[in-house]
């Protein structure tokens, strides 16, 4: 049953969705192009004084910095924030009483708390390195997956197929993993593409600040900071970066979209 919902009637209404097609294509471009990267522009930190600071050519399409992606930092982030999210909200959902208002209330507790200066905050505390900022926005991004996942368990754990599962004495363990959760992910996998494009800009606007990926490691921040220094002189340094995040962030927000309306069940076949 489970099979035959994604395979046709999801598929279905996302491939009729447009603007989640628009969004699918921009996503899978600019995956490629992160990927294909050392291939088409050869070692990104190379440096080349002789090509610094040239115009958009033939030879340089997007041009030159003046020593010769984020898309890592957005799946390895909300892979840790799902997966923190994913075991709390089931545990919340599934026990419930003393179990969920502890979960909860430690859920409200974080959300107290601004994210981004939150992030500001540890980050003072340690080195602003690549792996350091994907753990940190991670850490602090898993609250909206938790009180997604324990909504969708609140609502599943008394259907009829889990009362039969617990009246044939399976443990909690087959219950949540095996019955409760692949029934309660379809909110979690929305969730998680729209988080990649607030990852993406959380991380560029750590390194736009100068405490997120550290230089020589190519970030758009990064490079968003270095062509403020060569504005007037130099504009595609920070034109292009700008636009890349603009169109990635853009891409996951209309795929995220997409998926949000073809698991919607009010919507006719």
């Amino acid at each position: 049953m489970a099979t035959s919902f994604w395979r046709h009637v999801f598929w279905d209404r996302l491939r009729r969705n447009r603007m989640a097609m628009a969004g699918a294509v921009i996503v899978l471009g600019m995956f490629l192009l992160a990927v294909l990267a050392p291939v088409i522009a050869g070692d990104p930190g190379a440096i080349n004084i002789a090509d610094r600071l040239l115009a958009p050519s033939w030879r340089h399409p997007l041009g030159t910095d003046d020593l010769g992606i984020s898309l890592l930092v957005g799946f390895v982030a909300v892979g840790i924030a799902t997966f923190i999210g994913i075991w709390l909200g089931a545990l919340a959902g599934y026990y419930g009483r003393w179990v969920d208002s502890l979960i909860m209330r430690f859920v409200d507790i974080m959300l107290c708390f601004p994210t981004f200066f939150l992030i500001l905050a540890v980050i003072a505390f340690l080195e602003p390195s690549i792996w350091n900022i994907m753990i940190i926005i991670g850490l602090t991004g898993w609250m909206g997956v938790a009180r997604l996942v324990r909504a969708e368990f609140l609502s599943l754990r008394e259907r009829d197929f889990v009362l039969a599962g617990r009246a044939l004495g399976a443990s909690d363990a087959r219950l949540i993993f095996r019955h409760i959760l692949p029934n309660a992910l379809s909110p979690v996998l929305v969730s998680a593409t729209l988080g990649v494009a607030g990852a993406i800009l959380t991380e560029s606007a750590l390194s736009f600040l100068g405490i997120g990926v550290q230089p020589p490691t190519p970030s758009w921040g990064n490079m968003l900071i270095a062509g403020k220094q060569t504005l007037g002189t130099a504009w595609w340094l920070s034109a292009f970066p700008g636009l890349a995040i603009l169109i990635t962030v853009l891409g996951y927000n209309l795929l995220g979209e997409g998926i949000r309306d073809a698991l919607d069940p009010r919507l006719k076949e």
